[in-house]
């Protein structure tokens, strides 16, 4: 089953789009399709070059560097989706950093590291889900108040 690249395809889209559901939700700029995409292309890239190691030979160094160029391309979405407003504020962390972790699951799911990848996924969904109840439960016991131009998350 984990050798059959559309599994690994169709499971990178379940796993991108859960991440990507929960961005949805919360109405943030990177959402449902965004997050599946890039766990999908992630996936495709390790797994078309899965595929031309066995078909052509080569040194499987080769995965590693197709893997580092989907980081660095990931690095440059990311950034895109970081911004800065006029008053100095940041926005965007926390979709930026998600964008690049989809990307690292579609790559455990295209090396066929099924465990990894769906550990990855429920680690991420707790955090974006269960640490922003941790967070605004902190700050209602001690009482911080974000200021007007403030925004805990992103």
């Amino acid at each position: 089953m984990l050798d059959d690249p559309l599994f690994r395809l169709f499971l990178a889209t379940l796993l991108g789009g859960a991440i990507g559901w929960e961005r949805f939700v919360d109405h943030k700029p990177a959402g449902l399709r965004t997050h599946t995409l890039v766990c999908v292309g992630s996936a495709a890239f390790v797994l078309a070059s899965e595929r031309a190691l066995a078909t052509a030979g080569g040194n499987p160094a080769d995965i590693t560097r197709v893997m580092q160029g989907v980081i660095t391309g990931i690095g440059f979405l990311g950034a895109g989706a970081i911004l800065q407003s006029r008053d100095g504020t940041v926005r965007g962390l926390t979709t930026a950093a998600t964008i690049w972790l989809v990307a690292g699951i579609g790559m455990a799911v295209g090396v066929g590291d099924l465990r990894t990848s769906i550990a990855l996924t429920c680690i991420a969904i707790v955090v974006l889900r269960g640490f922003r109840w941790i967070e605004e439960a902190w700050d209602r016991r001690h009482g911080r108040v974000p200021r007007a131009d403030e925004k805990f998350d992103d």
